[in-house]
C-alpha cells in the first residue's frame, strides 16, 4: 500500500502525521518504506533520527548541441518541439537552457542530424537512512535549482527500486497543490489530507480537494489541532462527502513534543490511540477504492 500524505498549505502537521503512521506501521510489524518528497525543506529524519549512509549525487540530462553537425534554421525541429522552452533560436544558432530542461530527452530523438548530445544538470543529493523496519529516503535540492520534481522523481524511483519487498509505503508530500505535490501524488493508493480547522486551513484544503479530484486518487482528511479554530472545515467535508479519517487535538504538550523532534505517539497521552484509528481508517478507504 502506498500512502501519500499532502496538504494544501504548509504548517498544518503534515510531517507530524505522516512519521507517527510510519512508526505505527513499524510496531505493527510492517516494512514501512518512508519517502521524504520535501525535497526543497526535508524534515522527516528529525523525528525518525536515522542513520543515514549511502548518499548520492543527482542528475538530470540536457541537451549539449553540436553546432558543427546542426542544420540551423532549416531544420529547428528541436526549438519546435520543446514544449518548456529550454532551446531557442539566436544569432545564427540554438542556445540552451539547461535550468528549464525536464530532461525528457525528445530533441535528442527527434534531431535528423545527430547534432544532439546528453549531458547532465546537477540536481541535489538523495540519501538512505535506517531506523528499526523503516527505511528512510530523502533529498536535498540544490542551492540554485528551480525545478523540484526531477528530484522528487529521482528520490522515488530510488526508494521502489532498492525498496520492492515492503508493506506499507509512505510518501510525505511538499506542501501546496502545484507539480511537486503532482510529482509525488503519482501511484499512490490513497492520499490524506492534513488541515487545521482555520479559515486559512478551509481555503487552501479546497484547493488541494479539486487536485486530488483530478488526479483521480482517493483521499480522506485528518483535522490536525482540532479545538482551536471553528467547525467549518467539518462543515465542508460533511457538505462535499469527504471521508473524515480522524482528529488530533490541539494541545500545548504536542507543540512541546514536536519542537524538541519527539514522536508525539510516544509523548501525548491518547495520539498514539488516534494515529491507530487513523491508519485503520486509511486502509479501510484504500481497500474499498481497490474493490470498486
Amino acid at each position: 500500500m502506498q500512502i501519500a500524505i499532502a496538504s494544501g498549505k504548509g504548517g498544518t502537521g503534515k510531517t507530524t502525521v505522516a512519521t507517527n503512521l510510519a512508526v505505527h506501521f513499524s510496531r505493527q510489524g510492517k516494512k514501512v518504506t518512508f519517502i521524504d518528497c520535501d525535497v526543497e525543506e526535508p524534515n522527516a529524519h528529525f523525528f525518525l533520527n536515522p542513520n543515514w549512509h549511502d548518499e548520492r549525487n543527482e542528475f538530470v540530462p540536457v541537451p549539449k548541441i553540436d553546432s558543427a553537425k546542426c542544420l540551423g534554421s532549416e531544420c529547428r525541429k528541436c526549438i519546435d518541439l520543446c514544449r518548456f522552452k529550454a532551446l531557442i533560436w539566436m544569432v545564427d544558432s540554438v542556445l540552451e537552457f539547461p535550468e528549464l530542461c525536464h530532461g525528457c530527452a525528445l530533441c535528442e530523438l527527434a534531431c535528423p542530424a545527430g547534432a544532439i548530445q546528453e549531458a547532465t544538470r546537477p540536481l541535489g543529493i538523495s540519501r538512505l537512512g535506517k531506523t528499526d523496519s523503516i527505511s528512510l529516503y530523502s533529498g536535498l535540492l540544490r542551492i540554485g535549482e528551480a525545478m523540484a520534481p526531477p528530484l522528487i522523481k529521482k528520490v522515488k524511483q530510488r526508494a521502489i527500486t532498492e525498496q520492492n519487498e515492503h508493506d506499507v509505503r509512505i510518501i510525505d508530500c511538499p506542501p501546496g497543490a502545484t507539480c511537486p505535490v503532482v510529482e509525488a501524488l503519482e501511484d499512490s493508493d490513497a492520499a490524506v489530507l492534513v488541515t487545521e480547522p482555520t479559515p486559512f486551513g478551509l481555503h487552501d484544503l479546497k484547493i488541494a480537494v479539486e487536485l486530488l479530484r483530478k488526479v483521480r486518487i482517493p483521499f480522506g482528511v485528518v483535522i490536525n489541532r482540532a479545538g482551536m479554530g471553528d467547525d467549518r472545515v467539518q462543515n465542508y467535508l460533511e457538505n462535499e462527502n469527504i471521508s473524515l479519517l480522524g482528529t488530533l487535538p490541539h494541545s500545548l504538550e504536542a507543540a512541546n513534543a514536536y519542537s524538541k523532534g519527539s514522536l508525539l505517539i510516544n509523548q501525548v497521552q491518547g495520539y498514539a490511540l488516534s494515529i491507530a484509528d487513523i491508519a485503520g481508517n486509511i486502509h479501510t478507504l484504500a481497500a474499498s477504492e481497490s474493490k470498486s
